[in-house]
């Protein structure tokens, strides 16, 4: 069972479907035992890094999120699902992250044909061709974002792929059962949806 974390600010249903489709049985839940319970869990997200940490909170699911993944279980952070993995963020005012990850986030700078938000389509470029959500996935394929801010982990061996808009930003991280992205791969045709089979598939 895969549980797809519903703090009102995510994709969900376009995930839940995209999940589905490759056979996965999922839940879409808020309840702390779910994710505690589930084989593997996905937290989405979309929205402000201060908004997130307090729904989080307010929900009562961070004991639940850092149970699931001291259990070894498999967890995918998706956009500010993965960015709340690190301990703060640029965007932030008053919430620090959930320190699964040592590490920051950052925004990107404003540059001369670099607008933010970066939105649109952009490419992979590979770092670890061993992670397991790459499998089958060619380098410099084209997936799909939209956001102001991006994750810088302390421990550059958890990075699996960057993007280039400006700067190489991490758009895809991998540590041990955690991995997170960067992209919205149930907006990412073909090649998000590769990634997301290759979750499914994971032991």
């Amino acid at each position: 069972m895969i549980a797809i974390i519903d703090y009102g600010m995510g994709n969900i249903h376009s995930v839940q479907k995209a999940l589905e489709h490759f056979g996965a049985k999922t839940v879409v839940t808020n309840n702390p035992k779910d994710i505690e319970t589930s084989d593997k869990a996905i937290l989405p997200g979309v929205g402000a890094f201060d908004d997130a940490m307090s729904e989080l909170k307010k929900q009562k699911l961070i004991a639940a999120l850092n149970k699931h993944i001291r259990q070894k279980k498999t967890f995918l952070g998706i956009c500010l699902g993965m960015q709340l993995l690190l301990q703060n963020s640029e965007e932030a005012n008053k919430s620090d992250g959930l320190g699964i990850l040592e590490g920051e986030v950052r925004r990107f700078l404003d540059r001369k044909g670099f607008a933010v938000p970066h939105m649109g389509w952009n490419q992979l470029k590979i770092k670890n061709k061993n992670c397991p959500l790459l499998k089958d996935t060619p380098d410099n394929s084209y997936v799909y974002f939209c956001h102001s801010y991006y994750p810088q982990p302390k421990d550059k061996n958890i990075i699996a792929a960057v993007t280039d808009y400006g700067v190489d930003f991490t758009s895809i991280l991998w540590q041990d059962n955690i991995y997170g992205v960067q992209f919205h791969p149930e907006k990412s045709q073909q090649t998000g949806l590769k990634i997301l089979e290759n979750f499914v598939n994971l032991c």
